[in-house]
């Protein structure tokens, strides 16, 4: 069977959830709710075949954890170290022979509602009632984000159903999607998607967008920085990290919620990370991205092209097939990209003002001044990468000198790097934002410039809609005085995530900037979590969240 989407906002704790899944001409809708540690579910029939399809419920024992299961009169059950459980249909099941199941299991033809329960035995009466009582109870929750409910629930809806029990080391995460868990080992984190996904977390869950801000630190190599990805069936990138978000998303959890035992569970590992940017990845007074060489333990292509080369970088920039890096020659000794980066140097400096701030909550004020002394130094040596004919800050050869106009929403960094001065950030939004052969348009903002010769191209990171950079677009944006800009940017991104989340109830990898579509790319995965940041804008315009610019309490 394949799910179509969520009909409704699944709550993050499960205490209501609601899936339609179509298979061969049959159509139905499960509901779920909890009551008192007791799942309930109620499966509806909505098309059918001539002959009623059976609904088929199964019992396991996952991971080989003890247990022993059986069929036991008309309810299953489940015999465990901790006592009994007992699942009860309200149908009766029928026998058919031809089920394909490995264990015990109740058979219940589909030509009514059926209702399941575990624990006590329930009447399907008594199960739409509590699920109508939840139902209502998550609807008002969404209603409290007025005209921005959709946005709300797109997002919700996405982390909810991408966020899993991940049984190796005994945790709940939210990887990217659940296709991309497909024959990883059942699952992957990918290092900034998972800092993000804290983010959008944070909207209603703190211990869910705790999990996977603390996870995803945790995986941190011996080199000291925080992987690309790691992988379910082993290994992790050891050559390569990815954009540093995570101290900016740790500030913005505390400033959320208060809790300062996060930034003394993770200041060490963040503080190390920052350090390692800057021993490894700094062009002269810049930053530069790069692939350190290692002996991969994994026969995995991800693990082996592009170590120590060109390819590697662009995969640690998160911006993989970038037209950007395109005939960029890579220094094998110092193993970085012969290019000063524009977007990683302003990211490095929003992680050392972020970070900083945390060291200053934390009393190390000795860490804040070398943060404070480090960020002031990347943000003064940007000033070289400004082009004043062009308008804009571009990246540069460092092998040549030569300033790059391959533009991307990368360039747009330099406000995270606060680099700009406010003449500066006028024109970048007047001569480039607001362009109509660059990035201006029905749609945005696309991933490289609509004049660069990969724009047609439109394959993954050479053109296409991300909603990280859009997100990083607009933090960007704060920290000057744009507010028509900061407002046109949260409309339009919001208005993208709607597309197709009202008609399909999809939320994508990427978006087409001309069409506004995700469905026409077999490389959009049509519910990736991050896509929920294009709502992130116009909520924090609405206050539901804070920006970025303000101090800490």
């Amino acid at each position: 069977m394949c799910p179509v989407a969520p009909a409704r906002p699944p709550a993050y704790d499960g205490r209501y959830t609601e899936l339609v899944v179509e298979w061969r001409g049959v159509e139905i809708r499960v509901q779920s709710a909890v009551e008192g540690g007791d799942l309930v579910l109620l499966v509806t029939p909505r098309a059918n075949q001539k002959k009623p399809a059976v609904l088929v419920v199964e019992i396991g024992m996952l991971w080989n954890r003890p247990g022993l299961l059986a069929l036991d009169s008309s309810a299953l059950v489940a015999r465990l170290p901790h006592g009994t459980i007992r699942v009860h249909g309200t149908r009766p099941s029928v026998f058919d022979p031809h089920v394909a199941t490995q264990g015990p299991y109740l058979a219940i033809p589909l030509d009514a509602p059926v209702g399941l329960s575990v624990g006590k035995a329930r009447s399907v009466a008594e199960i739409q009632s509590l699920l109508a009582r939840e139902q209502t109870a998550l609807q008002a929750e969404t209603a409290r984000y007025g005209d921005l409910a959709d946005v709300y629930a797109a997002i919700q809806t996405c982390m909810a159903w991408d966020t899993i029990y991940e049984p190796l080391k005994d945790r709940v995460v939210s990887p990217v999607s659940r296709l991309w868990s497909t024959g990883t080992g059942g699952f992957v984190l990918f290092c900034w998607d998972n800092y993000f996904a804290g983010m959008l977390a944070s909207l209603e869950h703190k211990d869910l967008a705790y999990a996977n801000v603390i996870e995803i630190t945790h995986e941190k190599t011996d080199a000291g920085f925080v992987p690309n990805v790691i992988w379910g069936f082993g290994g992790k990138s050891s050559d390569r990290s990815q954009p540093p978000v995570g101290a900016m998303v740790v500030r913005e959890l505390y400033r959320r919620f208060g809790d300062r035992w996060l930034l003394e569970e993770l200041f060490a590992d963040l503080l190390g990370w920052n350090r390692w940017w800057a021993g490894h990845r700094m062009n002269g007074r810049l930053l530069s991205w790069g692939s350190d060489p290692y002996e991969p333990i994994l026969d995995n292509q991800w693990e082996t092209l592009g170590v120590n080369d060109t390819f590697g970088g662009a995969l640690e920039s998160g911006l993989d097939n970038s037209p950007m890096y395109d005939g960029v020659p890579f220094d094998k000794d110092r193993h970085i990209m012969q290019l000063q980066d524009v977007g990683l140097s302003g990211l490095y400096v929003m992680d050392c003002d972020a970070l900083s701030d945390i060291a200053r909550v934390l009393g190390r004020k000795a860490e804040a001044e070398e943060l404070r002394r480090r960020a002031d130094s990347v943000s003064r040596a940007m000033a070289a990468l400004w082009d004043d004919p062009f308008g804009l800050f571009l990246n540069r050869r460092s092998d040549s000198g030569e300033l790059s106009r391959r533009i991307s929403p990368t360039n747009f960094y330099a406000l995270l790097g606060r680099a700009a001065t406010p003449e500066q950030a006028r024109r970048m939004i007047e001569d480039h934002f607001y362009n109509p052969a660059e990035f201006w348009g029905e749609w945005i903002m696309p991933s490289i410039s609509r004049n660069d010769p990969a724009y047609p191209d439109q394959d993954y990171w050479r053109g296409r809609i991300w909603a990280p950079m859009n997100f990083l677009v607009y933090l960007g944006l704060r920290r000057y005085d744009l507010p028509k800009a900061r407002r046109d940017l949260a409309e339009k991104s919001a208005r993208l995530l709607l597309k197709e989340w009202r008609e399909r109830k999809h939320v994508h990898e990427n978006y087409d900037p001309d069409t506004g579509e995700g469905c026409n790319k077999w490389n959009s995965d049509r519910f990736y979590h991050w896509g929920g940041l294009l709502g992130l804008p116009a909520l924090m315009e609405a206050g539901h969240l804070a920006g970025p610019e303000l101090p800490l309490p």
